[in-house]
């Protein structure tokens, strides 16, 4: 989590020989796309700086973050996909709306990832203003993309 204590950026991960032979999936909100753009930025770097094959990167763009449970259930599902992440941004607004979204798509992806027994990485802002989302998103407190990014690569490390 991003605080003035925590910058996002400040994840280490080593290439290994492993990683290159990964294939990770990416799916995208398309709302609030300055932030979402500059979240699938930061992971797709990390993932290349770290040894990823770029063509071992498959993007998937859907509409919403509401979408994104859907969309990361279509990239699970395929078995050559090791891990999928979640990118997308809410900004509460006037209404509730703000959290009937975000309770839905955290157990939406969660529960992707308990469906298909691989890594699903929630990568989703849920700020109180877009202001806080640029500032997550590449700005002073770095890019969750970044860390969910190493999220990904992190789970697929660990020995189960």
């Amino acid at each position: 989590m991003a605080t003035s204590e925590k910058n996002l950026s400040d994840v280490k991960v080593t290439k290994s020989q492993k990683v290159s032979s990964l294939k990770i999936g990416i799916v995208v909100s398309e709302w609030n796309e300055q932030v979402t753009e500059s979240l699938f930025s930061g992971a797709h770097k990390l993932l290349t700086e770290s040894g990823v094959l770029r063509e071992n990167i498959e993007r998937l763009n859907v509409p919403g973050s509401f979408e994104l449970s859907l969309g990361s259930q279509w990239m699970a599902e395929r078995k050559e996909i090791d891990a999928v992440i979640c990118l997308g941004c809410v900004i509460q607004g006037e209404t509730r709306h703000f959290d009937f979204i975000c309770d839905a798509v955290a157990n939406g992806i969660t529960n992707v990832g308990l469906k298909y027994n691989k890594p699903v990485i929630f990568g989703v802002l849920t700020t109180d203003n877009l202001k806080q989302a640029l500032d997550r998103a590449g700005g002073k407190h770095g890019n969750k993309g970044d860390e969910a990014a190493a999220t990904a690569l992190g789970m697929l490390a660990v020995e189960h």
